[in-house]
């Protein structure tokens, strides 16, 4: 679930997702516009096969960015 797995590609681990959202925390934002920014930048890939994530895993990475103590939230 944190890390990539046999069953969980890597760009749906939620370390990953988290360094898209660090990625994204540059500047302030509020966590709608986090979450349509996210929701963007996966449509925009030329990827096909990458999928939106859901808002629970979302708020999930979210949550594992503020227990790892991250400086930007």
């Amino acid at each position: 679930m944190i890390l990539p797995s046999k069953h969980l590609p890597p760009e749906r681990a939620l370390l990953t997702v988290g360094a898209q959202l660090l990625h994204s925390l540059a500047i302030p934002r509020t966590v709608s516009s986090l979450w349509e920014e996210l929701n963007r930048s996966i449509d925009a890939t030329p990827d096909r096969s990458r999928k939106r994530i859901s808002y629970d895993w979302f708020i999930l990475s979210l949550d594992l960015l503020y227990v790892i103590g991250s400086d930007c939230l």
